[in-house]
């Protein structure tokens, strides 16, 4: 097919998420025409099975500037900028609202299945960059159907696929088996069902970032709710408990993400939670009960609990990839020219400076993985970010690289930045510290919970995070 023709050709954006939704907002303002596959039945289908979890950026830090001008003629205002919504709030007060806008250029119900060139697999040199891709799918209804587009910018994000809770990044032994009594995200605590599986049980918790403060904070919730009642935490760590555990506490420009890391520490000091650290998972056996024992690596085997919630990250699915030509990461599956600023073997910072189309191409021209999945397996991913992305990677497909080539965003920074040492290091359980004193803090030091500086009270964590937490506010 020649380059005319496929200029005519619609950019296909793979996700309806907040990323998806701003690039396809981005795309129209270039005068692009996007074509936005998504798997699930309405927009934000991701974001809508964490609805009850509360977002530590406000609203006026979700919001994408374009997408918001596309949506002031429908008389959509933006909330409270300086209110923080919930996951649910997110999807049916702006994001749903902005796929409607775009109307049929969002299809739903369409699961991609395969990107290419037309003609062309991943091996043949000859003419490729001249071919339009080739975008295989599933409807809902299972038919199988393929559109043409003249770039991909995929924005699937990597929610459908957790990390297991295996040290070495494969299951644990017995894991699967134990499926019935393994859950990967943050309990919704408020629906009855899921309240009477946790409530009085003992429940291993498995993960060191937000979504792992997030679940121990409402557990404790539950506790208090309950009186005690036998509900109770174990907070599983692979690494040692240090300064930068919990974050960056009141330092954080982000006040709610460091209101997570007090409200765990809370959870932990009142009795609610018992850590354990340095423990890498191996297996998860069963005992005569059928409660889960969680074996380690060094052969320690944790007493029996009912439950477990395993929160060691996500990773992208790059399954559907295979026949483009991708310049990833060996470590985090993210592009090579942005690992090095996000990999957390070698800071644990929670922004990384603003980029855009360059940082994010690959020898495959014309494809960009964006929003958490251009990120791979790094954490610390902001909605601001990924609007920054797409806002360049439209410039530059709009060949407007002036534009693209410009950072139109400053980010917030954690307050607390360690190095690499306390990252899944062994060490740190019994002591050691190999940071060097990170970037923007001095070297974090082991703590002991509760010994010298009082911890704050769940009332004085609930006043300093305003965005409440996955319990309400």
């Amino acid at each position: 097919m020649h380059a005319p023709a496929t200029a005519e050709l619609p950019v296909a954006v793979i996700g309806a998420g907040p990323v998806g939704l701003a690039a396809a907002a981005h795309l129209i303002g270039r005068g692009l025409e996007p074509l936005v596959l998504e798997a699930g039945p309405s927009a934000a289908t991701a974001v809508r099975q964490w609805s009850h979890v509360r977002l530590f950026s406000t609203w006026g830090e979700v919001v994408d500037p374009v997408a918001e001008k596309l949506l002031a003629p429908t008389g959509w205002s933006r909330p409270d900028p300086a209110a923080y919504p919930s996951g649910g709030d997110w999807a049916a007060s702006y994001l749903q609202p902005l796929a409607d806008v775009l109307g049929e250029r969002v299809r739903y119900g369409a699961t991609v299945t395969g990107v290419s060139r037309t003609g062309r697999d991943r091996v043949v040199d000859a003419d490729r960059a001249a071919q339009p891709f080739t975008v295989h799918l599933t409807t809902a209804d299972g038919r199988e159907e393929r559109v043409l587009a003249r770039a991909v910018i995929d924005a699937s994000g990597t929610w459908a696929t957790p990390s297991p809770a295996g040290g070495d990044g494969l299951p644990a032994l017995g894991e699967r088996a134990a499926a019935d009594r393994v859950a990967y995200r943050v309990p919704d605590v408020k629906d009855p069902a899921v309240r009477a599986r946790y409530a009085g049980k003992r429940t291993a918790v498995i993960g060191s970032g937000a979504s792992a403060f997030t679940a121990l904070a409402c557990l404790a919730d539950l506790a208090r709710a309950e009186d005690g009642a036998g509900t109770k935490a174990v907070w599983v760590l692979r690494r040692g408990i240090s300064g930068s555990t919990f974050g960056g506490g009141s330092a954080d420009q982000l006040p709610a993400r460091g209101a997570l890391g007090l409200a765990a520490k809370a959870a932990v000091e009142d009795g609610y939670a018992e850590a354990v650290t340095g423990f890498r998972t191996q297996a998860v056996e069963r005992d005569g009960d059928g409660r889960l024992v969680p074996a380690g690596e060094d052969g320690r085997r944790l007493e029996p609990v009912d439950e477990v919630i395993v929160l060691t990250g996500f990773r992208p699915d790059l399954s559907f990839l295979s026949e483009v030509r991708l310049n990833l990461d060996e470590r985090l599956q993210a592009p090579v020219e942005l690992a090095p600023l996000i990999d957390p073997n070698v800071h644990s910072c929670g922004t990384v400076y603003p980029h855009g189309h360059r940082e994010l191409s690959h020898p495959e021209t014309g494809i960009y993985l964006v929003g958490m999945k251009s990120y791979g397996r790094a954490p610390t991913f902001l909605a601001m970010t990924g609007y920054e992305q797409v806002r360049s990677v439209a410039a530059a497909l709009a060949g407007d690289l002036e534009s693209a080539d410009r950072v139109e965003l400053t980010l917030p920074e954690t307050g607390v930045c360690g190095g690499a040492g306390l990252f899944d290091a062994p060490e740190a359980a019994e002591g050691g510290d190999r940071t060097g004193g990170g970037c923007c803090a001095p070297a974090p030091q082991l703590v002991r919970l509760g010994a010298s500086a009082p911890a704050a009270t769940p009332a004085e964590a609930a006043d300093r995070a305003p965005a409440g937490g996955c319990c309400g506010a």
